[in-house]
């Protein structure tokens, strides 16, 4: 157990009253760019783009007026769009501190893509929240988490953007994979944190060793989730529940696999009216893994899902 989580009351704000605007711009001051999204992400993206793959930019993120920078917003999609196809959305880094799913999807585009695009159409857009990514966090600059902001107008230009770049592709979505993690950082410092913004007690939940997968309630599949954590098993271990036969305070619906309300809560992976949905969950800081073994994890997932909805 992390004690300053568990013991110690968050650095800002008051127990039991939410934040107000002085102390979000407390927290902000706290922030510091600790890598760069254009020499880790999207100059790479850039470099080993796929002969079958379109780069294109899809909106900017204006956070001069924090301070930083203006972020680009990049997507890949199939350069032959064919409208009989199923349609496959691959989304990462909507949590921008969860790098494996930022990596992971570059990976899966650099090694994966052309062997899919005759069979269906490809959206990616790898990096929903680049200040995030360069800051290392689970927020936007405004305290905002864009994984609880994918709703009609979204606060979260994040959210909105990504929102707005699916609608300009049809809207159609048959298959939609989001790539996260969850990581250590999640109960000793993200969870605190949220929980001091909002006023609340923190709820503790232990962190997972091992990767699960998040379905939607409304369309749970299991046969489709059970798919994916069979392929994954050959490349990662599996997350077992706790004591209560939970992950993360969440019952499971089976081996490596809850359920959330994803529309309800807002989440990136519940927007679209795809059949097929599943939120991936990495646990980077497992001594069992690497970093290329959670990217390979993500990539199988995205080959996994892609395969299932073939045979469907």
């Amino acid at each position: 157990m992390n004690t300053y989580a568990a013991s110690l009351p968050y650095p800002i704000g008051t127990p039991g009253i939410p934040w107000a605007t002085a102390e979000k711009a407390a927290w902000l001051t706290r922030q510091r760019r600790q890598r760069s999204y254009a020499d880790e992400v999207t100059r790479p993206l850039a470099a080993r783009l796929p002969a079958q793959a379109e780069l294109f930019q899809y909106g900017v993120l204006d956070y001069t007026r924090f301070g930083f920078e203006n972020y680009p917003l990049h997507a890949v999609r199939s350069r032959s769009w064919n409208t009989e196809r199923p349609v496959v959305l691959v989304t990462g880094g909507v949590h921008g501190y969860e790098t494996s799913g930022v990596h992971g999807a570059l990976q899966w585009t650099e090694h994966a893509f052309d062997g899919h695009v005759g069979a269906v159409n490809l959206l990616l857009l790898p990096c929903i929240s680049p200040w995030g990514y360069e800051t290392i966090n689970r927020w936007n600059p405004d305290a905002l988490d864009p994984n609880r902001q994918f709703r009609q107008a979204s606060p979260a230009a994040e959210s909105a953007l990504a929102m707005a770049c699916v609608a300009a592709h049809g809207g159609r979505v048959d298959l939609h994979v989001d790539l996260h993690e969850t990581t250590d950082t999640d109960a000793s410092e993200f969870g605190p944190a949220k929980a001091a913004r909002d006023g609340v007690a923190f709820d503790r939940h232990d962190i997972p060793d091992g990767f699960y997968l998040v379905g939607d309630v409304e369309r749970p599949v299991p046969d489709f989730q059970r798919a994916l954590i069979d392929a994954v098993r050959r490349v990662t271990h599996i997350a077992e529940p706790d004591e209560r036969g939970c992950i993360i305070g969440e019952p499971i619906e089976q081996p490596g696999v809850i359920n959330y309300a994803k529309r309800s809560l807002g989440l990136c992976a519940g927007f679209t009216d795809a059949r097929f949905v599943t939120t991936t969950e990495v646990y980077p800081d497992s001594p069992e893994v690497t970093p290329a073994r959670c990217n390979e994890a993500q990539v199988t997932t995205v080959r996994a899902a892609i395969d299932y909805l073939l045979r469907s």
